[in-house]
């Protein structure tokens, strides 16, 4: 009855060290796949939200810019 025992801890510890292996082999898995997709974006001439953000701004201020020259462009024609 000893050797069961001893023969069942040792496939549970084979298993809990598999698990082990596993769990590693996972995250090593997941650090190249984070590394290969931040090399690739970084290649990419993409913006950052911040600059999007930015750039939307100055477009809005344009855009509102222009709306008051043209009612003011109006006026002046209309008072002539």
């Amino acid at each position: 009855m000893q050797s069961r025992n001893k023969f069942f801890d040792d496939v549970s510890q084979m298993m809990t060290n598999a698990m082990g292996v596993a769990q590693g082999a996972r995250e090593e898995a997941e650090n190249a796949m984070k590394g290969l997709v931040d090399r690739w974006l970084a290649d990419r001439d993409f913006v950052t939200r911040e600059e999007f953000d930015a750039v939307r701004a100055m477009a809005q201020k344009a855009r509102e810019e222009n709306e008051a020259l043209k009612a003011r462009i109006e006026k002046l024609e209309a008072k002539k």
